[in-house]
């Protein structure tokens, strides 16, 4: 009996979870709505972005129009595990992304640790589909400021868990997913 399976005693149905990260632009929220889209039932897309500034809100009237219609949408900065555990049974969610929902919560000074740990959990009972985007940090220069390694190694470790929870976990570059797990 799988890991997931066994967190949830092992009865009934658990659905598929799927991580893709990548680099900053490298099309992975692209290749993940067209992975949501592809399932069965209606997409459910919980947004993590605040719009804070003027470029946010373009990001996201950007990530908006190229959806397009059809999608059930839930913006949520901080409560993800609420979030999906609210649209569960809905359809397939899309998370987009992980990277903003932990610099939401660290920004926020929240303890991000528990969180992280309460979302893998959440992962392993839900019933409907679940892909996840994150953004792969770690693969650069280190950093030069305490806080922006503090996040580097957040986001390498919450990318960590959330990979080794997932059913499959695909790697976006330059518009490819390549499949990892």
């Amino acid at each position: 009996m799988d890991r997931r399976r066994q967190a949830t005693g092992g009865a009934g149905k658990v659905g598929q979870v799927i991580l893709v990260t990548g680099g900053a632009r490298s099309g992975k929220s692209r290749h993940a709505e067209a992975r949501v889209r592809a399932l069965p039932g209606q997409p459910v897309y919980i947004a993590t972005a605040r719009a804070d500034d003027d470029e946010m809100r373009a990001r996201i009237a950007h990530h908006i129009d190229r959806r397009g219609s059809g999608w059930i949408t839930v913006e949520e900065p901080f409560d993800l595990i609420g979030a999906l555990d609210r649209s569960d049974g809905q359809g397939p969610r899309l998370v987009d992304c992980l990277t903003l929902w932990l610099s939401n919560l660290m920004f926020d000074d929240r303890a991000w640790e528990p969180e992280a740990e309460a979302l893998v959990a959440a992962l392993a009972r839900q019933a409907s589909p679940v892909i996840l985007v994150s953004n792969e940090v770690g693969m650069g220069i280190v950093p030069a400021n305490a806080l922006a390694r503090a996040f580097r190694d957040a986001q390498g470790w919450l990318n960590q868990r959330v990979a080794e929870a997932a059913d499959e976990v695909e790697f976006v570059v330059s518009g490819l997913p390549l499949k990892v797990k």
